[in-house]
């Protein structure tokens, strides 16, 4: 073990001299590995930050949620011109179901609507994410509060001009004052503020709850009418747990199709779209980013093993009279062997926690630039040194597998 040790030791000081005596020469060839690892750990970095932004954001949402609509959330085999054929759930339709679907925990109902500006005193804030829904979406959203509350049944079928705003909203026009019992300026109608959502960040997805203001959908029904071909409405299932999800979406299908009066043969004209299939699409899209991250990494760390492989076979020429003496004075071919993979590893790691370090610096500064969290795993920097290590490892077989073979007295003569 101790023998060990010193070889490591030794290899070490050899790598740092190879940095000090040829800078120039050393850091381009590690440049390739420098690149590699670079790209790997920041993709996969970036990807594991994706993928925790949205199980935050999509932490209290049940995977099991069902949307019915008019739209899929990913591809259909039914031809485009006959989707655009396809209706709008209606008001009606979500009263139907909830009066005859069975294990159902909540059901609700939202329009996708064009977004708005909302005025406080001459305060006004624009672009925001209008949310028209029912009463229940408090239930199936998991929306938590720093003030206030949530619009009640009665508020919510009656249409009553209250809004919940998210936390930026109130924040932008009303600053440090109470928003709550404030009258706000929406639809040309003053609105009573009634609550006010916790923060929640910004949402990967484009707008976050931050940034939206929640009305009773009845109002904005009252406002368009139910044919309004502009907006995009919804209906929202949320089950009970444990159910038999096949049989609950085929309940859904035949329920609505009765109440359609499609005849048998009709294809269904509304989509039964599962949030699971929403986030198991999100999932494919990371892993083929993950992929792609490696296609194009790998050729950097080609390059990489390329320059620590030249590295290598230049210290053997530059070194051979000392393998000699080494040898001469006992040092057997597992010693010199050792000596030159160590140098390759070191070399190559040392190449690797520059690449890391250039990621973790822009993770840093993406951090503080962006309202987004990019996270350099603990799992992520091993990994990345071990691909460092085993790229030296590879690159310096063959050159200290040359060196551990030189014959003592030769390399002595051609060393001199």
């Amino acid at each position: 073990m101790l023998v060990y040790l010193r070889l490591l030791k030794e290899s070490f000081g050899f790598a740092m001299n190879a940095l000090r005596n040829n800078k120039l020469r050393t850091l381009l060839s590690l440049l390739g590995v420098t690149i590699g690892i670079f790209s790997i750990i920041a993709v996969l970095a970036a990807v594991d930050s994706l993928d925790r932004k949205i199980t935050k954001d999509l932490s209290s949402l049940d995977k099991n949620t069902i949307y019915l609509m008019k739209f899929s959330f990913g591809p259909s085999d039914i031809p485009q011109w006959k989707r655009e054929q396809f209706p709008n759930v209606k008001y009606d339709e979500y009263a139907y179901m909830k009066g005859v679907m069975t294990n159902t925990a909540q059901m609700g109902y939202q329009i996708f609507t064009r977004r708005e500006s909302i005025k406080y005193d001459s305060k006004t804030v624009s672009d925001v994410n209008i949310v028209p829904v029912s009463h229940e979406f408090i239930d199936i959203q998991g929306l938590e509060f720093d003030k206030g509350r949530f619009y009640n049944e009665s508020e919510a079928n009656s249409g009553s001009t209250v809004v919940v705003l998210g936390n930026e909203i109130a924040k932008s026009l009303f600053d440090a004052s109470e928003p709550l019992g404030k009258n706000v300026r929406l639809y040309g109608k003053r609105f009573t503020v009634i609550g006010v959502l916790k923060k929640q960040g910004a949402g990967l997805f484009g707008d976050s709850d931050d940034t939206s203001a929640f009305i009773p959908v009845n109002f904005v029904r009252q406002l368009y009418g139910d044919n309004n071909t502009s907006l995009t409405n919804v209906i929202v299932f949320k089950p009970e747990s444990g159910i038999d999800m096949e049989a609950y979406k085929s309940e859904i299908s035949q329920k609505l199709r009765s109440y359609r009066g499609l005849k048998a043969g009709e294809i269904d004209n509304f989509f039964i779209n599962v949030f699971s299939g929403f986030t198991d699409f999100i999932d494919g899209i990371l892993g083929q980013m993950n992929v792609v991250g490696w296609i194009i990494s790998g050729f950097s760390l080609l390059v990489g093993g390329f320059g620590i492989a030249n590295i290598m076979f230049v210290s053997v020429k530059e070194r051979t009279n000392l393998i000699g003496i080494q040898k001469s004075l006992g040092a057997k071919n597992k010693f010199i062997l050792f000596q030159f993979l160590f140098e390759a590893i070191i070399l190559s790691v040392i190449g690797g926690i520059i690449g890391l370090l250039l990621v973790w610096i822009i993770s840093v500064v993406l951090t503080k630039v962006l309202d987004f969290e990019f996270v350099l795993g603990m799992g992520n920097i091993l990994l990345g040194t071990g691909l460092a290590a085993l790229i030296g490892l590879i690159s310096g077989i063959l050159p200290a597998i040359a060196a551990s073979k030189l014959d003592p007295v030769e390399a002595i003569r051609r060393g001199m």
